[in-house]
């Protein structure tokens, strides 16, 4: 039952994590899709400042943190266990992938250091990518560092709305922003304001009571979600 959920919960991350050279603008898009050298994680901390800005591309999305110095990176991740317990030992262990999923499903997760290694999990690490992709300048790198580690803790978790990206911009910019949930909006904006959304929502709600039969269940509905999608577009 857990690995069916794990996968589902992979596919969540596809949505709502997408890759964001996909949903930047085109301006934007070109710029992140300008070579960029990844640093092995072995090599990074030789390489990284207190406060730089890391991400890590994972196969469904991107993971983000902030590095504070002598291989230590803090970082926002999924983890139902500080609502369960205070035991530091075992919140400092590992978060696995049946912690990832509860916290996600209970909206809790934790902001914790890791080392440069456990953060990056295998993968290479970008540097700095995102100072080219947002409006703002970044503070300077010990006042990031500092941000961060003033949040080390337990934290509400959100896909769209809090996240890793939305603490990384919030330690280094000054301002939480997750330019892949803006794009996600403007995209499912656009979605709305279509008018061929409407004539496929009348079509599901005909064949919905062709296939169930005609009552309030089916035909409400039927008739609400076009009526509403046709006055928002």
């Amino acid at each position: 039952m857990l690995d069916t959920l794990t996968f589902l919960l992979e596919r969540l991350f596809l949505l709502a994590h997408v890759k964001l050279s996909s949903l930047l603008p085109p301006r934007l898009a070109r710029d992140r899709e300008e070579p960029a050298p990844q640093l092995p994680a072995a090599a990074a901390p030789h390489r990284l400042q207190r406060g730089d800005l890391l991400e890590v591309p994972r196969t469904l999305f991107t993971h983000f943190g902030i590095y504070l110095g002598d291989n230590r990176v803090a970082h926002l991740i999924p983890d139902i266990l500080p609502a369960l317990s205070s035991d530091s030992r075992r919140l400092q262990q590992m978060v696995t992938n049946s912690r990832l999923l509860l916290g996600v499903l209970s909206k809790r997760a934790s902001i914790r250091v890791d080392s440069v290694e456990d953060f990056a999990y295998g993968a290479g690490i970008l540097l700095n990518v995102m100072d080219r992709a947002v409006a703002r300048s970044p503070l300077p790198g010990e006042e990031v560092a500092r941000r961060a580690e003033r949040l080390v803790g337990g934290v509400s978790y959100s896909l769209l709305w809090n996240n890793c990206e939305h603490f990384v911009t919030h330690c280094r910019y000054g301002a939480a922003q997750s330019l892949q949930t803006d794009q996600f909006c403007e995209w499912l904006k656009s979605l709305i304001r279509d008018q061929r959304s409407v004539l496929l929502a009348g079509l599901l709600g005909l064949l919905s009571m062709a296939c169930l039969g005609v009552s309030a269940s089916t035909a409400l509905p039927s008739a609400l979600i076009p009526f509403t999608l046709w006055m928002a577009s």
